[in-house]
């Protein structure tokens, strides 16, 4: 109430229909108009001689708004990054369904970002050679194949008391385990055109909607299996003693006493280490699939981590993939048969 009659007040200070008419300046003679006489102005007819707006500068500029200016760039990332969007917005709604026990079958789109995928009509002529092998020469680590392999060996010990043979031995079963390494980046060296390491081949150009293919074929140094002992590795769980031999005197007080047959772990540990790899270097049946997991590792480590997804980068599909190992002990300058 206080405030209405403030309101009320400050019409009155203001000025109301009464006061302007109190206030208005009498006619000074009996040939004067009381009403002032609207002149036409030269800006055009209906203005009167009376400037509402006397300052002659231009009128300021509005500012765009800032929620104006937030909304397109808002519209904008949404619709470049409108699959990415889509993905995320399904992939809640999914859940939250799930979590309340609603079953309901939603469509499926793969997450992708806009780069990943080609607008129809449009085509590229990069040269998808560079990229790729720029994204295999930064490869820092090698592929591994590893393999697991199981031997017997015995441990035996003898000592003669004079004329009487004293000896003491024991079979065990052992689980070895080795890996052989590929080097994925031989170096600068290597990949030069001259080698014919490295061939990329572009079968069909990205255009019409559709991605373009590419076939890729690299040569590899061979794998290399251990090469020393501590390269190798024996798996303790597995390994059990399967029997125990000794001479007719024990275990009679003589041959007991001098052999005291109680062999350490470090001792029948590093035996069996020295034969795992004699036979991850010598014999077929290990080096052989030691060496096909290798090179299984170093194709699915190249293809899938650098090779497929620069092409996919870049508007391509790998159509084909293979990888040539060359010959032992070949260099950088060394052609792979054909």
């Amino acid at each position: 109430m206080f405030r209405f009659l403030l309101f009320l007040l400050g019409t009155v200070s203001a000025g109301g229909p009464g006061l302007r008419n109190r206030t208005r300046p009498l006619p000074a003679g009996p040939y004067e108009d009381a009403e002032p006489t609207e002149i036409e102005s030269p800006r055009g007819p209906g203005r009167t001689g009376r400037d509402t707006n006397p300052s002659p500068g231009p009128q300021r500029r509005r500012r765009v708004p800032s929620w104006v200016k937030w909304s397109v760039i808002v519209v904008v990332l949404g619709a470049i990054f409108r699959r990415a969007l889509a993905w995320l917005v399904l992939a809640g709604l999914s859940g939250a369904l799930h979590l309340v026990g609603i079953d309901v079958h939603l469509p499926h789109i793969r997450f992708g970002w806009p780069w990943q995928s080609i607008t129809s009509g449009t085509t590229t002529n990069i040269d998808v050679g560079p990229w790729v092998l720029q994204k295999i020469e930064g490869i820092s680590r090698p592929a591994l194949g590893q393999e697991n392999f199981n031997f017997v060996f015995t441990h035996r010990v003898s000592k003669s008391i004079a004329f009487w043979p004293c000896w003491y031995q024991a079979t065990f079963y052992a689980v070895g385990h080795a890996s052989a390494t590929v080097n994925l980046n031989p170096g600068p060296a290597w990949w030069k055109p001259s080698t014919g390491h490295y061939r990329l081949r572009v079968l069909s150009q990205p255009g019409g909607g559709k991605p373009g293919a590419v076939a890729v074929t690299m040569v590899l140094p061979p794998p290399q299996l251990p090469q020393s002992v501590h390269d190798v590795s024996i798996d303790n769980i597995p390994s059990r003693p399967l029997a125990v031999q000794h001479s007719w005197t024990y275990p009679g007080l003589a041959c007991g006493t001098v052999i005291r047959p109680q062999f350490q772990q470090s001792v029948l540990y590093a035996q069996a280490q020295r034969i795992a790899f004699y036979r991850v270097s010598h014999v077929g049946q290990v080096t052989r699939p030691l060496i096909s997991a290798a090179e299984t590792e170093a194709v699915q480590t190249i293809r899938n981590n650098f090779v497929q997804p620069t092409v996919n980068a870049l508007g391509y599909t790998l159509r084909k993939f293979s990888i040539q190992w060359a010959p032992a002990g070949g260099t950088a300058g060394t052609r792979p048969p054909a």
